[in-house]
């Protein structure tokens, strides 16, 4: 029975989590990219579950009260959906030991209410927010996604195997993955020939968009680090140095302040003779346990990803600047972009002719196509480009310009 909840959960992550190789997936982002809305989205969504998920952890909360005819439901559910707390006096680690306290925060409190306290919110909150997270990580390759619109799948699509197209008819290897014949792959090849060639100049927008979606995956993952330490009280940001960093003897731990496993709560009700009774409960925060292992691997992981995507977008600034500037630049990429033996040595007189959408538009193009089968697209290109570049300026091949050039000086010789 625990199994089939268990796999009843976590069914919502299964058309995230792909293993089976499919011909027809493109690329149309980096894996920096990918980091935010696969990696860290699985992360989160996978972490709301635990939170939410009573079989997992049992009761979130527990609390325990002499009998004074409060059904411990009434005050497991008060407890949680109020505040409960910890006693700031009390967070001596030196007591801690000695044996004067049970709990890091847990003792007497003034009935004055003169004693500062700290009061624990967040845990009602935590999944709410995690899966809030998880949307604002997916949010920036949603937008991409609408905007790129399957431009490169309609392209490249079904020229994964196209190197080893030698039948003139397509073989099925099962049914996902098939081989096109020679002349499908041709022609799929002139297909991405004309629609490159008529959208020259024209990808400035597709290349603009996805970097303006790159520069939102940094924001998030700062605005991110920013809101989860305002949720956790401002101990976000020094949670992972205070995990790693020693702890002396007489301190509390950090975790142990921040997500108490044991905390109090108050409960107030009326009496028989109509006067306010107060009851003092100790509650124990199942919950928590889960929680700060949580919390503390969010702050490695958005310091790794926030690092990366930085360093992200200092390379896409190098694209702009490098891609018409430097044939080793271009060498460098596309043999990354497209490995093999073959390397695209006339990639920078293409580049020349357009522009860093268009430069950009033909690295996709090659991340997604065999070596091969992109060698022979990139030279179709590049003789492509040239016969434009000549009808435009109107320059003639070399042999009838000599031919022409040949009888302009007989014609002139002859006349008198």
């Amino acid at each position: 029975m625990a199994a089939t909840t268990v796999v009843a959960a976590f069914s919502v992550l299964k058309d995230h989590v792909k293993f089976k190789v499919n011909q027809n997936s493109v690329a149309i982002d980096n894996i920096v990219f990918r980091l935010h809305y696969r990696a860290t989205f699985l992360l989160l969504l996978v972490a709301s579950i635990l939170v939410s998920s009573r079989q997992f952890i049992g009761e979130h909360i527990s609390c325990v009260t002499e009998d004074k005819g409060i059904p411990a439901r009434v005050m497991n559910t008060y407890c949680f959906f109020t505040t409960t707390f910890t006693v700031v006096k009390h967070l001596n680690a030196t007591a801690l030991r000695r044996g004067e306290i049970p709990h890091p925060g847990i003792g007497p409190v003034a009935k004055d209410a003169s004693d500062p306290v700290i009061h624990h919110a967040y845990y009602q909150w935590v999944p709410f927010i995690l899966f809030f997270q998880a949307l604002l990580f997916y949010l920036p390759h949603y937008l991409w996604r609408k905007e790129e619109g399957g431009r490169l799948s309609m392209l490249v699509s079904g020229l994964h195997f196209a190197s080893i197209s030698l039948s003139e008819t397509e073989i099925k290897v099962n049914d996902d993955l098939k081989v096109p014949s020679r002349k499908d792959r041709d022609e799929k090849i002139q297909q991405i020939r004309t629609g490159f060639i008529n959208r020259l100049h024209l990808n400035r927008p597709w290349a603009y968009y996805l970097t303006l979606c790159e520069i939102l995956n940094f924001i998030n993952v700062i605005l991110q680090i920013y809101l989860t330490d305002r949720f956790l009280g401002g101990a976000f940001l020094n949670l992972g140095p205070s995990v790693t960093q020693p702890v002396p003897k007489d301190e509390i731990k950090s975790l142990d302040i921040i997500f108490p496993k044991m905390t109090k709560c108050t409960f107030y009700k009326y009496g028989k003779s109509g006067s306010m009774e107060t009851h003092d409960a100790l509650c124990v925060m199942a919950l928590n346990i889960v929680n700060e292992k949580i919390y503390t691997a969010l702050w490695f992981w958005f310091v790794v990803l926030a690092v990366l995507t930085g360093l992200g977008l200092v390379w896409r600034l190098l694209t702009m600047i490098l891609h018409a500037r430097s044939t080793s630049f271009n060498r460098l990429v596309f043999s990354m972009a497209c490995p093999g033996k073959y390397n695209p040595w006339n990639v920078l007189k293409v580049t020349h002719e357009y522009y860093f959408g268009d430069w950009l538009f033909l690295y996709y193009i090659a991340k997604n196509l065999d070596n091969y089968v992109f060698k022979e697209l990139l030279q179709s290109l590049a003789e492509d480009l040239e016969n434009k570049r000549q009808a435009r300026y109107k320059i003639l091949p070399l042999d009838v310009e000599q031919e022409l050039l040949k009888k302009q000086w007989e014609n002139n010789s002859t006349s008198p």
